[in-house]
């Protein structure tokens, strides 16, 4: 994800029943536009501004107003052209839009849940 990312911050977070890589194009968490939440058994590719991209395959699940997601099934289907063309898409949307001038992303650690759920596969 890192790669494909022009910059930005990427945010880390150990919330209750996943750990969690936010992407956005500021230190604002409210502007970030992708995550990959991690869980024992899967990981899933969050799109938080989903409800608004072209998803002719019907990719993305979920009904809300808002967000969508992709249940990842091995790590290459990130890189299938389909859910590339999601993932490019939620980073030209993003507002602010990600700087692009060539600077690493950052990381920041963001915070760390008091409760935690068991992670092992039942």
């Amino acid at each position: 994800m890192r790669d494909l990312l022009p910059g930005g911050i990427e945010f880390v977070y150990d919330n209750y029943n996943a750990l969690v890589f936010g992407y956005g194009p500021d230190e604002r968490p409210s502007d970030a536009v992708l995550s990959l939440a991690l869980m024992p058994r899967w990981v899933t590719l969050c799109f938080l501004k989903g409800a608004k991209l072209s998803d002719p395959k019907n990719l993305l699940r979920g009904g809300g107003n808002i967000v969508r997601n992709i249940h990842l099934t091995s790590p290459a289907q990130i890189d299938e052209p389909d859910v590339m063309d999601l993932v490019q898409q939620a980073i030209a949307a993003a507002a602010p839009p990600f700087p692009g001038d060539g600077t690493r992303l950052r990381t920041i650690i963001k915070s760390i849940s008091a409760k935690q759920r068991p992670r092992r596969p039942r």
